[in-house]
């Protein structure tokens, strides 16, 4: 490895598996520090242990949810304190499928504050931060539903097209700081939430969840398969990196061509 990251802390969301854990590997590999956040102690504190033992860097873990307003302050506060943090990676989000008339109010708001409050608390604690530090990097993980239609998961989508404007109102904001502002959207991860999308839409359309997998991993032009975890970790490792100093406010799309087609 490079170690393009040497020397600087990330703090990352949802880190305890999936798209936040490979990009936690990821960080560390190129000689980040790491903060990770999850809900699922347990699972956490293994996740933690796992990249302290492979790598020769810094690992602090919080447990606790990020649409906790006063658990955000007390992290981020403690985190910095440890190390300034130099990277902010947005990655917690859930995720329910359903016709739109179907959806209850709760489901939206459910959606909602995880996917974009959450957000909102973590990158505002953190920003005040690296304003005062006169400098930072903020990394989104957002969808290729945050960018177009999709049939069967109205609230996702709504809640991931807020972080995309979210994204770019905030880079225009952010720019005289030195603080870039990114959004990562990718399509199908391999992770657990591409079993609860393939199951919740084959329920939706009466299909078995293999023949749904199948017609939409054949859709995809390259390669036919779901996205590995590590292709979105090489992007967020670009994106917060020095190499990537001049790019700011965009919506890199990560998904073999699907939204091309």
């Amino acid at each position: 490895m490079s170690k393009r990251l040497s020397g600087k802390t990330a703090l990352i969301t949802g880190a305890s598996r999936g798209i936040g854990y490979a990009i936690a590997h990821a960080y560390a590999s190129e000689g980040a520090n790491v903060v990770l956040n999850a809900r699922d102690a347990e699972r956490l504190a293994h996740a933690a242990q796992a990249l302290q033992d492979e790598h020769k860097v810094m690992v602090q873990s919080y447990a606790g949810d990020v649409t906790d307003r006063d658990f955000v302050q007390l992290m981020v506060e403690q985190a910095w304190a440890a190390s300034p943090i130099d990277i902010l990676v947005n990655n917690a989000g859930v995720y329910k499928p359903l016709p739109f008339v179907d959806y209850a109010e709760q489901d939206f708001r459910d959606l909602f504050e995880v996917n974009v409050f959450g957000v909102i608390h973590v990158t505002q604690v953190v920003l005040r931060n690296m304003i005062a530090r006169g400098g930072g990097n903020v990394v989104n993980i957002a969808s290729t539903a945050g960018k177009w239609g999709s049939r069967n998961q109205s609230a996702y989508n709504m809640s991931k097209h807020a972080i995309v404007g979210m994204t770019r109102c905030v880079a225009l904001e952010m720019a005289p700081h030195k603080i870039r502002v990114n959004a990562i959207c990718p399509w199908i991860v391999d992770t657990d939430l591409a079993d609860t999308f393939t199951g919740g839409h084959a329920e939706i359309l009466g299909l078995s969840k293999e023949t749904v997998e199948t017609n939409l991993k054949n859709a995809i032009p390259l390669h036919q398969r779901w996205i590995r975890p590590e292709e979105v970790a090489g992007l967020a490792v670009y994106l917060g990196a020095d190499e990537s100093s001049y790019i700011t406010g965009q919506a890199w799309t990560v998904d073999g061509g699907y939204t091309m087609i």
